[in-house]
């Protein structure tokens, strides 16, 4: 089976995570898939493959050589985002694009264009998968997944390639941000690792925001308008007032490369009560510190002018800059470069804007900088993914393989 082949079976299976649970995974779903991997591990040879009761899959490729060669791990993550639907996605082959619109759905008028997404340019003569306009397409993650195993097996098939004892994982919850609360770095046993979780073909990264989620109880108090008067205290007008006070230009609209940002991501409500939840972001863990000093601030402020308890606001910090973490072993970043080298495969070495199970892996003492799987437009019906990237990630991880044994 090819790493397409695969993907389009894995795409198939329903994996959406829910940030409201409790539970790991968060979803049943996620387990299905699970499941599926498991015996699809076994039917290609690697060996001491557990399934948790927490949704981890993990499993070894043993070594073939008796040299000293670092143990690397690989990870990718099962599930997709709860930003759209992941039921019954319905994928499409794209062959030979000929750099023209993409109709997705005729009857909704849902048209993939290069007008609107300049990368299509690149792929003309390429052979893409996409959605059919009322789904996501889940190559976030689920391209890597496949590019991981698709790896595994060539490197089972064709023994002269040495390498050393390889790990993998596939891990449920990333995108609702749990993904690595119940990882078992001792378990896993690598000297360090990567993510297959990237974008475009060349991405390379190892630097990501330090991030915090601000969850808010704004209580206000309804009073019927013809008597309001003196009375009524609005949350929704408290909400509006809150955003206002908060740099507009460092809303995420107006940011770029290490620029961070303060962005409102949901809210709903009534004037007696409204919920909402913010994001934080920065790259320089001073400015983001200053970023939630000034977000309590305003919490503050508001307090103090509509009383105590009219805002409730619970900060958490869910990941930090994982560069700390990767420039004292620069040699994966390295190596990583050396292997996209020698396939003609020019590195993008960029900032995530975002973050992944790598991020908070790094700092858990497993180094796990971030490889391309070949998408674009993540989370969203305008998705898709080049096979011919996705071919050359499987290729990429095998070169770094090489490269590690060959040293």
């Amino acid at each position: 089976m090819n790493v397409s082949e695969r993907f389009l079976k894995y795409v198939k299976v329903w994996t959406t995570s829910d940030e409201a649970s409790q539970t790991s995974p968060s979803t049943e779903r996620q387990l299905d898939l699970a499941h599926i991997l498991v015996e699809e591990l076994k039917d290609i040879g690697l060996t001491d493959i557990t399934l948790d009761e927490n949704g981890y899959v993990m499993a070894t490729l043993e070594a073939n050589t008796d040299k000293d060669v670092p143990t690397i791990g690989f990870i990718s993550h099962m599930d997709t985002s709860p930003d759209m639907s992941g039921k019954d996605i319905k994928p499409r082959i794209i062959k030979n694009y000929k750099g023209n619109d993409i109709v997705l759905n005729e009857s909704l008028n849902i048209i993939l264009s290069p007008d609107d997404f300049s990368s299509l340019k690149n792929y003309v003569g390429l052979d893409l998968i996409v959605t059919d306009g009322t789904t996501l397409l889940g190559a976030d993650d689920k391209a890597g997944i496949a590019e991981i195993i698709t790896a595994m097996d060539y490197l089972i098939q064709n023994p002269e390639i040495k390498h050393g004892k390889i790990r993998i994982a596939f891990t449920p919850d990333e995108e609702v941000g749990s993904g690595t609360d119940k990882f078992d770095v001792e378990k896993f046993n690598a000297d360090f690792g990567y993510t297959i979780d990237g974008g475009e073909i060349g991405e390379l990264e190892y630097e990501n925001f330090n991030a915090a989620n601000a969850w808010l109880t704004i209580n206000g108090k309804n009073i019927h308008p013809g008597s309001a008067k003196n009375k009524m205290l609005s949350a929704m007008e408290i909400s509006f007032e809150l955003d206002y006070m908060l740099p507009p230009e460092q809303r995420c609209q107006y940011t770029e490369d290490y620029e961070g940002f303060y962005h409102l991501v949901r809210m709903a409500g009534n004037v007696e009560q409204v919920k909402s939840m913010y994001i934080i972001r920065d790259h320089d863990l001073d400015k983001y510190e200053q970023k939630k000093t000034y977000f309590q601030r305003v919490i503050r402020y508001l307090n103090e002018k509509y009383g105590e308890g009219t805002v409730d606001l619970k900060l958490k910090d869910m990941y930090y800059n994982m560069k700390e973490k990767i420039e004292p072993v620069m040699h994966i970043i390295d190596t990583a470069v050396e292997a996209m080298n020698s396939l003609d495969i020019e590195p993008i070495i960029v900032p995530i804007r975002g973050g992944t199970d790598g991020s908070r892996l790094s700092y858990m003492g497993l180094p796990c900088p971030n490889l391309f799987t070949g998408g674009h437009n993540f989370h969203g019906k305008h998705e898709y993914i080049c096979i011919q990237s996705m071919e050359k990630s499987v290729q990429t991880i095998v070169k770094i393989i090489d490269l590690y044994a060959s040293k």
